[in-house]
C-alpha cells in the first residue's frame, strides 16, 4: 500500500491553525469529513482523542500520527497538516510537532491500518523527507514531495 493512494491535495493542510492538540485532532478530523464520505467527524475526533489517552501518537522528531479505527468506514483515510510553529503534542521526545498525518481505518482492518502506520513512520525516519515537507510552499508541492518520496521505498 501506497502513501500516495491515500491522499491528495485537498487533503493537505498547509498550515494548520490549531496551536493544542485537542485543535489540531478537530482541525484534521473536520478536514477528513469534509473530503471523506462516510467520516463523521465528531465520531472520529472521540475515538482519537480515546487513542491518545493510551499514550500520545507524538512519535518524536516533530512527528504525530493520530490514528484509529471507526465503525461504518469502507476505506483507509489520511489527512496531513503542517503546523510552522509546531503544536505541544505531549511528544515522546517533549519537542513540538511540525508534521501531522492523521490515519484512519475501518473497524474490521486491522492488517492494511498497521501496513499504513508502518510505511508512513518508514517515510518519516527519513530527514530529507521531513525538511522537505517543513519547507514545502502549497499543497501541490507538498503532495509531489510525499508521491516522490513514497516512489522510492519500493526501489
Amino acid at each position: 500500500m501506497k502513501i500516495s493512494e491515500l491522499i491528495d491535495e485537498h487533503l493537505i493542510i498547509t498550515e494548520l491553525a490549531g496551536k493544542s492538540k485537542q485543535q489540531i485532532l478537530e482541525e484534521l478530523s473536520d478536514h477528513l469529513a469534509l473530503h471523506k464520505q462516510g467520516i463523521d467527524s465528531d465520531k472520529l475526533l472521540r475515538v482519537l482523542i480515546e487513542r491518545e489517552k493510551l499514550g500520545s501518537t507524538g512519535i518524536g522528531n516533530g512527528i504525530a500520527i493520530p490514528h484509529g479505527k471507526l465503525e461504518g468506514l469502507d476505506n483507509i483515510a489520511l489527512v496531513f497538516g503542517k503546523s510552522s510553529g509546531g503544536i505541544d503534542f505531549e511528544s515522546i521526545d517533549g519537542k513540538p510537532v511540525h508534521l501531522v498525518f492523521l490515519l484512519v481505518a475501518p473497524s474490521n482492518s486491522a492488517g492494511v491500518h498497521l501496513k499504513a502506520l508502518a510505511r508512513i513512520s518508514r517515510l518519516l525516519k527519513d530527514k530529507n523527507f521531513r525538511e522537505k515537507l517543513l519547507h514545502a510552499s502549497d499543497a501541490r508541492n507538498l503532495y509531489q514531495i510525499v508521491v516522490t518520496e513514497d516512489d522510492k521505498i519500493d526501489h
